[in-house]
């Protein structure tokens, strides 16, 4: 496969979970990728759906993996999360099921966390997961509070295997509620949009890279840039027969764009 057209491109738009670590284990290739990136003075925003981290998080995250990237290069479902709920209804109250990445989003978008009367519940990705926090959150709801999402990921790639993700959090209170959320993440085009003007450069000099065909590579199909499917996260190389659109380039991880 001739890769020069991916090699020139000006900015790359990049996913995490699958296509840099899985865990807190870096994936092969992903150190020499990184290099060439910064070698070759390309444009890279890390564009993630997952929203337990906040992007110092993510920075301090990389360092131990041996990876220095400033936190400047990454933008989170969590923190889409929070500018959607600032701009639509400044100065809200929400109940939060969630960890630190959203919560502190929240916090700096002036949204008060609220466990008695909120206007929204926000789910996101967390540990802290019970039965309790389901029960208040199925309540705020049939109270009229509006379900707000991170993410559409039903699943993530682990160190451990496959494991579930925002949407496997929130079916619960769907289903209890019949309320359907509104997912902030990839591939929604608010976040794509903000991805693409934080990246710097024109959509037509850009390119998104993910394992997920659902997320990453719709989202870049819809927002009209350039596409590549690595199989180091969720899909493998029949995940794309299941589809009704292609990635543009199926790779085995993203070190095969800078050998």
């Amino acid at each position: 496969m001739d890769l020069t057209a991916l090699k020139n491109k000006k900015g790359f738009i990049c996913d995490m979970d699958g296509v840099i670590y899985h865990g807190n284990k870096l994936l092969d290739g992903v150190t020499e990728f990184v290099s060439w990136l910064q070698r070759e003075n390309k444009q890279y925003l890390f564009l993630t759906n997952s929203s337990e981290k906040t992007p110092k998080e993510l920075k301090q995250k990389l360092k131990r993996m041996g990876l220095d990237v400033d936190e400047s290069h990454f933008y989170t479902s969590a923190l889409a999360t929070a500018s959607f709920l600032k701009q639509q209804s400044p100065g809200t109250r929400a109940y939060v099921i969630g960890d630190a990445g959203l919560i502190n989003a929240l916090y700096d978008a002036d949204i008060t966390l609220d466990d008695v009367n909120p206007h929204y519940v926000v789910i996101g990705e967390t540990r802290n997961y019970n039965y309790d926090a389901i029960l208040k959150a199925v309540k705020f709801v049939n109270n009229g509070a509006k379900l707000i999402a991170t993410n559409t990921d039903m699943t993530a790639p682990s160190e451990n295997g496959i494991i579930p993700a925002c949407r496997a959090l929130v079916a619960p209170i769907e289903l209890a509620t019949g309320k359907t959320a509104y997912y902030l993440g990839k591939p929604n085009p608010l976040m794509m949009r903000t991805g693409i003007s934080l990246l710097g450069c024109d959509s037509r000099d850009a390119v998104i890279v993910g394992d997920r065909m659902d997320t990453d590579i719709i989202s870049g199909i819809e927002s009209e840039i350039d596409t590549v499917l690595v199989l180091s996260g969720v899909s493998d190389e029949n995940t794309p027969k299941l589809f009704p659109y292609r990635p543009k380039y199926i790779l085995n991880g993203v070190g095969d764009i800078c050998r």
